[in-house]
């Protein structure tokens, strides 16, 4: 079984660029490169990953390149590039000389304005992806599903991926709200959907395997083992439990399922969404 962690983020950490870290995310106020990461993939069996932005610039695009070009491991980059600029196509024909870069995102999460990813100018970047075969990564809460459930159907040929599963409150028991609004993407065939984040939304460090199973029974019901692939958020995760742990919560919860299946989740999905090398 060929294991890929889907999102992945690297930074040398910069207080003023990195002002998303709070005190009490501390841990992550420190660098992070993949000489860190790779031991801890070996031991879980992970040959594989894609590399996420997480700073919003051109810069954080060409520094993840930059890493892929250092290290094999890395064999998918999403990037940014802000889709709102009317120059959209010409930074997108910038980056596409580069074959690793697979997609991109916004990170709307932050954005005061909840049907962000409604806005024209943004959309008309976003069709801008489609028309290169290029992914788009929705990092949004539950609140924005609603609006992210019209702008996918805008966009029925574009490949989307949801990440985090949109991130329910896990720790404040956000569960219904959170499903009923996640539901209705399981019939929108070019969505899928990231099982990554879960432990930077629950209780950190004092949670248990067993909090996150009607979740994952959700989005295994929504949306199939076949639109669903595993992540670590490496090192966001850190903040809520070490690498090792945050496997260990999809392999306890999925124990169910046919080997077929698991493969499908643990990385041929992700092969085959992200386009990444055989």
């Amino acid at each position: 079984m060929k294991k890929i962690d889907s999102h992945l983020h690297f930074w040398n950490y910069e207080p003023v660029k990195d002002a998303w870290i709070s005190d009490e995310m501390g841990v992550l106020k420190q660098d992070f490169s993949p000489d860190q990461l790779l031991p801890l993939c070996m031991a879980e069996g992970i040959g594989a990953g894609v590399a996420v932005q997480a700073d919003q610039s051109e810069a954080e695009t060409a520094y993840l390149i930059g890493l892929s070009q250092a290290y094999d491991f890395i064999q998918g980059v999403v990037g940014w590039v802000d889709l709102r600029s009317p120059d959209v196509a010409d930074r997108l024909d910038h980056f596409s000389q580069y074959p690793v870069v697979k997609g991109y995102r916004h990170i709307v999460q932050s954005e005061r304005q909840d049907d962000f990813l409604l806005r024209g100018d943004f959309c008309r970047g976003v069709a801008e992806l489609g028309r290169r075969g290029l992914t788009y990564d929705v990092l949004i809460y539950p609140k924005h599903l609603p609006y992210a459930l019209e702008f996918v159907r805008r966009f029925p040929n574009q490949r989307f991926m949801i990440d985090h599963i949109a991130k329910p409150a896990i720790r404040d028991g956000q569960f219904e709200t959170w499903r009923r609004a996640l539901e209705p993407f399981g019939r929108e065939a070019h969505v899928s959907c990231k099982i990554a984040g879960l432990t930077t939304e629950a209780h950190w460090h004092v949670w248990q395997s067993s909090d996150f199973a009607r979740y994952l029974d959700a989005v295994l019901e929504i949306f199939g083992s076949d639109r669903l692939v595993f992540g670590s958020d490496w090192p966001v995760c850190l903040v809520g439990a070490d690498y090792t742990q945050t496997c260990r919560i999809l392999s306890e919860n999925m124990a169910q399922l046919s080997e077929a299946e698991k493969e499908k989740i643990w990385g041929g999905n992700c092969a085959r969404f992200y386009d990444l090398p055989g």
